[in-house]
């Protein structure tokens, strides 16, 4: 009995105590010597292998080689689980491998799901299956974030001595439901809740001092303590909020929904902070409570789908009281404020380039017309958003105009195209309005979808973008080939670009009004073009690249760098994530080939 064997590595750590007791006893060892073929291609085994020492390749049908397999690495699912092997592994020096026999690997297949998911033959129920896991641990893992990692509010005092009256006036003014009382050393807390009580069924006057409804008895919590401990502190003493402290400091009273919205996150109370502000000052203390809604909310496994389209509609309310307080009232009742790029396709999760436009029902003043270009770039920049390389923005002229102008603008980038051309109409059919006459916007996208259809030509110009940006490898990926010496992947270009601009060039041609690369997929699919289960494959692959570069830009946010948050090397990933990449990666490729065959790329 291999007693070396890792029970707690993917997909093995999916076991029971009991399950990975069985599947240790059945184990035996297998020697492979360099350049022997442990399995052919398409052809059936009874056994599972697992890399114990040495090196294994995986060559594809044109014998490139698209992985190298290393120590705790698995192969050969399909051979035994399908009856054919999906590709020639190959021992590319001396190799130990763990063989799992087939009796044992099926019947721990057939009795347990989690376990089952790593054999799945789509993406989807893999990812279906993993993010099971994911919500538990997202779970366990709020309970154990420490007390100052949660919004509470800030301590408020007023004296013992202070009216009924003041009290209200103090927790109106501060935004907040409770008061620290101080009477000399002695301090209490008051809620609003007491004060209502006070004066309704005790009929204290208003101008009696808020001493005589205080609590004197404090139930405190200290910040660096756990949430879980919180929790425990409030059931125990049956209290709906904890004064926090610092050692003798205190800093805080903790609400029992201040605890909700670690769960669940605080969208619900951001929309309120922005609709407040008065200043840019307040707008940048908004923004940046979008940006830790995203961090908390991931750190709690939420999908990250659910993450963007909370973080889309954050920053739009954003946009939309920024504009209200920047833009002059000729451009207010004139204009249409449109983001663009995955901002308006609700993709958006860390906070990205500025890709925003201004369209004008009429011709303004200039100087209104400079002063909001400015000042709005101006106070997106102070808030964190940094400039488009591209120049999409507000303040680039040919993105600010009348729509009459900017409808003859597409129609040169369609007809007359330049280098820049597709990327400018990829960005602009993504656009979706967030302030102002939404009209104006509507009626450009109606002219641009009438100048492509049937301009077979002109969207398969636009299409070839897809080709921008090759995958790596040029297959799965040479890339994977070379785990722990590897050139890092870009998760845009090799994955979420193709997907986004192949999907965007199909609904193009469609005409389709949606935004969303997802929807798009599901319309697209109900054409018939490709079918339900790819159509599956594709948005769950999707997803997963965006998972990977959220926690990419996640550590560069950490670091305080926006260098490489779009890279990743496999050999930070688990195996069970670099097996999903490499699942991820297959559906791209194919996803390619259906473009490129659908548009006849290879014309041009």
């Amino acid at each position: 009995m291999p007693r070396s064997f890792d029970t707690k590595s993917p997909p093995f750590d999916r076991l029971s105590e009991e399950e990975a007791t069985e599947l240790v006893a059945s184990l035996d060892i297998g020697y492979w010597r360099q350049g022997e073929t442990i399995l052919l291609r398409g052809a059936p085994s009874e056994h599972y292998h697992v890399v114990l020492k040495g090196a294994v390749e995986e060559h594809d049908d044109d014998e490139h080689v698209v992985a190298v397999l290393g120590p705790k690495e698995t192969f050969g699912a399909r051979a035994v689980v399908h009856g054919g092997a999906g590709a020639r592994y190959v021992a590319c020096e001396e190799t130990l491998t763990y063989l799992v026999p087939r009796d044992t690997l099926l019947s721990l297949i057939h009795a347990n799901p989690g376990f089952a998911a790593f054999f799945y033959s789509d993406l989807s129920r893999k990812l279906a299956e993993v993010a099971k896991g994911d919500e538990r641990q997202g779970l366990e893992g709020v309970l154990r974030s420490r007390v100052s990692e949660v919004r509470f509010r800030p301590a408020v005092t007023v004296a013992a001595t202070a009216s009924l009256e003041e009290a209200e006036a103090r927790m109106s003014e501060a935004d907040v439901n409770s008061l620290l009382v101080r009477d000399g050393a002695r301090v209490g807390i008051v809620t609003r809740t007491n004060l209502a009580k006070a004066v309704i069924v005790a009929k204290l006057a208003p101008s009696a001092p808020v001493g005589d409804c205080t609590s004197w008895a404090l139930i405190t919590v200290d910040e660096d303590e756990f949430v879980f401990d919180a929790l425990i502190v409030m059931t125990r003493h049956n209290k709906r909020r904890l004064v926090v402290t610092r050692g003798e400091e205190t800093v805080g009273i903790l609400e029992d929904i201040d605890v909700l919205g670690l769960f669940a996150g605080n969208s619900q109370l951001i929309p309120g902070r922005i609709e407040r502000a008065r200043s840019i000052e307040d707008l940048a203390a908004a923004a940046a409570d979008i940006q830790s809604q995203v961090e908390r909310l991931h750190r709690q496994s939420v999908k990250v789908r659910d993450i963007a389209a909370v973080t889309s509609d954050l920053n739009r309310h954003l946009f939309r009281k920024l504009f209200a307080l920047v833009a002059p009232e000729s451009i207010r009742t004139a204009g249409c404020l449109m983001v663009m790029g995955s901002e308006g396709r609700g993709e958006q999760t860390v906070r990205t380039d500025q890709d925003n436009g201004l369209l004008l029902a009429h011709p303004v003043p200039e100087a209104d017309l400079v002063g909001f270009r400015r000042d709005f770039q101006g106070a997106l920049a102070s808030f964190g958003f940094p400039p488009c390389p591209g120049n999409v923005m507000v303040s680039n002229p040919l993105w600010s105009q009348t729509v009459d102008d900017f409808v003859a603008q597409l129609r040169r980038w369609v007809f007359t195209p330049d280098h820049d051309s597709p990327m400018h109409l990829g960005i602009f059919f993504d656009a979706v309005t967030v302030a102002g006459d939404g009209e104006l916007l509507a009626r450009a996208k109606r002219e641009f979808l009438a100048m492509m259809a049937g301009e077979t030509a002109a969207i398969a110009h636009f299409a070839k973008a897809i080709d921008q940006f090759p995958g790596p490898g040029g297959v799965i990926s040479s890339i994977l080939a070379t785990v722990g010496r590897e050139e890092p992947i870009d998760l845009k270009k090799s994955g979420t670009f193709p997907i986004v601009h192949g999907i965007r060039s199909l609904a193009i041609e469609k005409g389709l009004v949606e935004t969303s690369t997802v929807e798009r997929i599901q319309k697209i699919a109900e054409s018939h073009l490709f079918d339900e289960a790819f159509a599956r494959e594709l948005s769950e692959a999707f997803g997963y690249f965006v998972e990977l570069r959220l926690r990419s830009q996640l550590r560069a946010h950490l670091a305080g760098t926006t260098e490489g948050e779009s890279l990743l090397r496999p050999s930070d990933l688990t195996t069970l994530d670099r097996d999903l990449l490499r699942d991820a990666l297959r559906v791209v490729k194919r996803f390619r080939e259906i473009v490129r065959n659908h548009f006849k790329l290879g014309m041009f």
